[in-house]
Order: C-alpha cells, then structure tokens, then sequence
C-alpha cells in the first residue's frame, strides 16, 4: 500500500493543493473550517509530509552533520549527547557518523552528509583535510571543527589545551615523587596525542633528574591498554616507570586492570597512573583513576553555537573556543 500523497489529502477534502500545503505551511492563511476538514483527511489518510523534499527545494536543512573519531570512546558519545540536545533547543538534529579513525570512511560521510544538504558539519577529522572541508564550505555548507583547533580564520572550532593538559597530568606525577615517567601513546599520531606528549615532555624538562619513555599502544582502548600492562608487568625490577601518564581513560584502565589482576604491581604505591578525559568509568574504576577532565558538555554545545553564529549570519567571522582543562586527583596518584 502506497503512502497518501498531498494530492490525495486535497482530494479527501475536496480543496486545492495549494490549500493543503498552506495548511501545513501557512495555517493561519486558511478558514478554519477549511483546515479542520484537511487536519481531519490528513489523520484519516495516514499522510505523512515529506519534508525532506520541502527541505531541498527552499534550500534548507533541519540536519546537522557530526563525524567523530570513535563513538565507542565516551568522550565522543557525551559530545555527541551535547550537541544533539543544544541542536534539538534550536529546532535542529543531530546525524552522526563514526569515522572510526578510518579517512576513507570520513570521506564517505562527508560526501553523504553534503549530498543530504545538511545545515552544517561539526567533524574531529582523522588527518588534514583542510581543502575537502574548504571546498565544502564553499559550495555553502558551513563547517565547525570539534576537538581540533583551527589555523585563524580557516574554520570555526572548539577544542581543549591539550598541551596543558598533558602537562597538569606529569606535573602532577612529578610533584608527587616520581621520576620515571612513561607516556602511553596511540599508533596514530593524532595532534591530541602529540599535544598531551609535548605537555609532557615540558613537564619532564623542567625536573632535571626526571626521565621519560613513552610506549606506543597497538590502539586507543582498553584492549590495548591491557596490552601495554601485561608487557610492563613482564619487565625487571627496576625497568618499571613509577609513573604513568595515559593519551586517554581507555588505555589508563586497561593498564590498570593488567597491573592489579594477577596482584603483581600495586597502584600507586608500585606506579602511579594518570589518564585523560575524565571519563565516567574512571571514578569508578577498581582504583579511582586520577584524569584530565575534559568540558565535553561545553564542547559539543559550543560547537552547535559556533555553527548557528554563521547559519545566522552569511558574514560572521570563523571563531575559535579553546577550553582549559582540569587535573582532577584520585587514589591511582594518591599516597
């Protein structure tokens, strides 16, 4: 059975087309008992607009595009969440696509969100794709960068100090004793991780007698922290770091669960150990996990703001938001 069409619903109701699409459109403009008989065909008829039709022809979209490294990292699932609820405030939804650290699926998403007209497009790109994105906003579809800081006057963006805060979470393990710091990375470079490693390395610079090693992770979850955990947990004693600063909470707590499940390394008294997100796990971790909280609420909200600035305004400016973020101390650095 085919969906009723507006004609149909003109037909039922024994009016004009025109009528029906102004009684959708423009009610006020219609008799009301002329638009109490086409409200009652419609409920009859089961008619359904189409509004995506309506959509393309006046040139506009309801839509927003949102490409994420990993929707499976929590960080990434409570910007979504924020920038889906500020969307839905301004009469918008959020579409979301998982690009899952692969720049042939970013693309993929790209071109399908463009084809789909969407009003904007909030993205965390995999790699520099500065011209795919210009020429996007180009052709009218505007672009924000989240978790990405932009060259001045490029794109809008919102992201975090990630530099500061890879260096709140060594001086923090410096200032608590300890000398033999290691940084656990990704296998993908991306700038937050060389970021949070340069804070690192300016941390580490200023304590003379410090050291540190940082220790590529096959990935950025849990699995591949247990990896690292298990390797660590293999070497001699004395070959130990007795600090640990991890790219993210997934890789923190996977180190965390290999170190303590056999009872062979102690947290902290063996090594101390710090994340990066504040991620809802890590307070309830087996031991709380000391982490650099990240603003994600204010991250995915400001980003819905910095796109309605140029949705409403064809002559806005690009803007750039930077958050600071915070050390938050738990008892995996704890004495």
């Amino acid at each position: 059975m085919r969906a009723a069409s507006i004609k149909d619903v003109a037909n039922h109701a024994g009016v004009a087309v025109g009528t029906v699409s102004n009684v959708l459109n423009y009610p006020d403009r219609v008799a009301p008992k002329t638009r109490s008989r086409v409200m009652d065909s419609i409920s009859e008829l089961g008619f359904v607009r189409n509004d995506v039709a309506r959509q393309l022809r006046a040139g506009q979209s309801r839509t927003i595009g949102l490409i994420v490294l990993d929707i499976g990292n929590p960080f990434f699932s409570s910007v979504s969440r924020a920038a889906e609820d500020a969307a839905a405030e301004t009469g918008n939804a959020v579409v979301l696509g998982n690009s899952g650290h692969d720049s042939r699926r970013e693309m993929h998403y790209i071109d399908l969100f463009e084809e789909q007209r969407v009003q904007g497009l909030l993205i965390s790109p995999v790699e520099d794709i500065a011209t795919r994105l210009k020429s996007l906003a180009d052709r009218g579809t505007k672009v924000v960068l989240v978790d990405n800081p932009a060259l001045e006057g490029t794109f809008s963006s919102v992201s975090v100090d990630d530099v500061s805060g890879g260096y709140l979470a060594t001086r923090h393990l410096l200032d608590i004793g300890r000398r033999r710091i290691a940084f656990v990375a990704g296998p993908q470079q991306f700038h937050q991780i060389t970021h949070r490693l340069a804070g690192a390395r300016r941390a580490v610079a200023e304590v003379p007698e410090a050291t540190l090693e940082v220790i590529q992770a096959s990935d950025l979850t849990v699995l591949a922290g247990r990896g690292v955990g298990d390797s660590l947990v293999r070497r001699g004693e004395g070959l130990l770091p007795d600090g640990m600063f991890c790219a993210n909470d997934l890789l923190a707590l996977g180190v965390m669960q290999s170190m303590t499940m056999l009872g062979q390394l102690r947290i902290p008294e063996d090594v101390a150990l710090v994340g990066y997100d504040d991620i809802d796990f890590a307070a309830s971790a087996v031991v709380p996990l000391t982490s650099i909280k990240q603003p994600t609420m204010l991250i995915g909200r400001t980003a819905i703001e910095l796109l309605m600035e140029q949705v409403d305004d064809l002559e806005a400016k690009p803007r750039s938001v930077v958050f600071k973020p915070e050390l938050v101390v738990r008892a995996s650095t704890k004495p």
